[in-house]
């Protein structure tokens, strides 16, 4: 999959759309597989704008992966330069985002692996990667949803990965730690057609407490249950206490239907009842449910990079049609390398395909 190299820089205006880091995260991805980048105004419309710790953490990853001249790699950049200087390689690697920032940081290191993922699948060979900093942050895809969900649509395709979570993170202090194994993939990913989930078999799931009296796990754990009886599943949805570095607590479930599994989850915060994080976690589940649609609303964006390099067209129902997507898709139709069409039903739900053009 690693082929013949871009000379010219494609050029990625970071505050198109969406605006957000996932911008900079698939530009990253698609520039250590195809070539040279050069993005601007990287978060501009955001209150902190430029690169943040997990922003340059990314940038350092893929980076490593492919032996990259870069420019602007700092902390507040608003422009970057990236250019590879050899294909991706396999290897063992170590990517910790407290070091981005004096004095660490918390965070997230699930979008650091969704970052290097896909390249590193590209390789040829296996790899493995150890992960520094927050695990469950919000804003983006806690351990339990990568594991339980992303990991799980990507391996029919042809990704193989699995990832194990040895240390709780949470924010502000993180130091968590997440292990990852991908193996090398040489082949053409395979085409995904999910229109249909299939029924739902069951949700599964864990609340979590960490350096947090026990009873708020449970009544996260027993609030759901309750109001997710609703639903007729088979209910397995776990209490948890954990040791961190720092306090955090969350629910995060998971649908499993037939064709598919998608995820909802919900962080506490200091003040914020426990049953309110239930009902945040519950009350998306319940929208999912009732929308029909295949994919959830955040697997809709973060599937769209894979099928780019599928062996043929790929079709799904994705419960909402986000900026994310929309601004993902812009994306990759920038590099050339797949287009996006989405059509939305009145009801909201949304049906995407993807054509590869390479």
């Amino acid at each position: 999959m690693n082929g013949a190299r871009i000379r010219d820089p494609i050029t990625i205006d970071g505050a198109h759309g969406e605006g957000g880091g996932q911008i900079l995260r698939t530009a990253l991805s698609l520039s250590a597989i195809t070539g040279r980048l050069r993005i601007e105004r990287i978060r501009a419309l955001r209150r902190n704008p430029g690169l943040a710790v997990q922003h340059l953490t990314a940038v350092r990853a893929a980076a490593a992966l492919c032996a990259a001249q870069v420019s602007g790699d700092t902390l507040g950049s608003s422009c970057l330069d990236f250019a590879p200087q050899a294909p991706v390689a396999a290897g063992n690697y170590v990517f910790d985002v407290s070091l981005a920032r004096e004095g660490g940081s918390a965070g997230a290191v699930m979008l650091v692996l969704q970052t290097v993922s896909l390249p590193l699948a590209f390789s040829g060979g296996d790899s493995g990667i150890v992960l520094h900093g927050g695990t469950h942050m919000a804003l983006s895809p806690p351990f339990d949803y990568v594991r339980d969900v992303w990991l799980q649509v990507l391996s029919p395709l042809g990704v193989e990965a699995s990832v194990e979570l040895a240390i709780w993170g949470w924010y502000p202090v993180g130091k968590g730690e997440v292990r990852a194994r991908i193996r090398g993939y040489r082949a053409m990913l395979k085409p995904l057609e999910l229109e249909q989930r299939g029924s739902l078999v069951r949700i599964f799931g864990r609340a979590v407490a960490a350096d947090l009296p026990a009873h708020i796990s449970q009544r996260m754990a027993d609030r759901a249950r309750n109001l997710l009886a609703v639903l007729g599943a088979d209910l397995q949805i776990e209490p948890l206490r954990v040791r961190a570095a720092c306090p955090g607590a969350g629910l995060f479930l998971t649908a499993e239907y037939a064709n598919l599994n998608c995820g909802f989850s919900a962080l506490g915060e200091v003040g914020k009842p426990s049953e309110q994080v239930a009902d945040e976690a519950v009350g998306a589940l319940l929208d999912h449910h009732a929308s029909g649609a295949a994919l959830d609303r955040h697997l809709g964006d973060q599937i769209l990079l894979p099928l780019c390099f599928a062996s043929g067209l790929s079709h799904f129902s994705v419960a909402e049609i986000t900026r994310h997507l929309e601004t993902n898709a812009w994306v990759i139709e920038r590099f050339g390398v797949a287009r996006v069409e989405c059509e939305r039903e009145s009801s909201g739900v949304g049906h995407v395909t993807v054509t590869p053009t390479r």
